[in-house]
């Protein structure tokens, strides 16, 4: 695996790589199996695999929430080069950011609501750095996991709005044997939050209304942001102590 930090020499190995199909999956690391299930798709689909590790400061809301996040680089990168990836780019926010973050991609009506109405300016952060990789991969086909749909929506969106040539791939959430989605996150709960988290699964894939499943969560301590039905899902986002889990399922009458 070729690991590259300085993002010119990555673009001279990106104009060698003309003709070749780029399958790549932008990632901020403490990589898990949801990770490596878009890398094998990522590789399977295309001549070349590209991962990118980068923990972008710009989507996070919360300071804090950008401190605690998990940085686990010397077993992330041991996982890729199992998994056989080919290149690896790992570049730091001065060159993400030439510009100090003056310029900034903005989405006005999806990104309002739900995951935006909770995480003020997130979306704007992401889909900056996502338009940024992109470019800079010069990707056939990019891997998303589904967990993140609203986000996977946004993309999608900006993609076609921005005539990229680049065609998003979606990818099922994949989970732990609790039903948990797997999350970076997730190792932050402790025994008694990862019980919690498990019941916020289960509860999200029963038959039982929204309203229904937020009073059951509720009333197990756990703080809800949102419980709701949109683009043929069914959505949450809670709170279990400090830590913020996100999920979805298919709606009723969704493939």
């Amino acid at each position: 695996m070729n690991i590259i930090t300085n993002l010119s020499e990555w673009q001279k190995i990106r104009a060698s790589l003309s003709g070749k199909s780029i399958g790549f999956v932008p990632t901020m690391g403490h990589l898990h199996a949801g990770h490596l299930s878009l890398c094998q798709r990522a590789q399977a689909e295309n001549d070349c695999s590209v991962v990118s590790i980068f923990i972008n400061p710009t989507q996070f809301n919360q300071t804090q929430d950008f401190k605690q996040y998990p940085r686990t680089l010397e077993q992330d990168q041991g996982l890729l080069r199992e998994q056989g990836i080919d290149y690896l780019l790992m570049p730091d926010f001065d060159a993400m950011y030439p510009d100090h973050y003056e310029i900034q991609v903005t989405e006005t009506a999806l990104s309002q609501e739900l995951e935006g109405a909770a995480r003020p300016g997130h979306f704007t952060g992401m889909l900056t750095v996502v338009l940024k990789l992109l470019n800079l991969s010069g990707a056939t086909r990019a891997y998303f996991g589904e967990k993140d749909f609203q986000q996977i929506l946004l993309v999608e969106k900006m993609v076609q709005a921005l005539f990229l040539s680049v065609e998003i791939i979606r990818c099922p959430t994949v989970r732990a044997e609790d039903g948990l989605a797997l999350s970076s996150r997730n190792s932050r709960l402790d025994a008694r939050q990862r019980q919690k988290a498990a019941a916020f699964a289960a509860l999200l894939h029963s038959s039982l209304s929204s309203e229904v499943i937020k009073t059951a969560l509720e009333q197990q301590d756990i703080k809800v942001d949102y419980v709701t039905e949109s683009w043929g899902r069914k959505l949450a986002a809670v709170w279990i102590d400090d830590i913020r889990l996100l999920d979805n399922i298919p709606g009723e009458g969704s493939c």
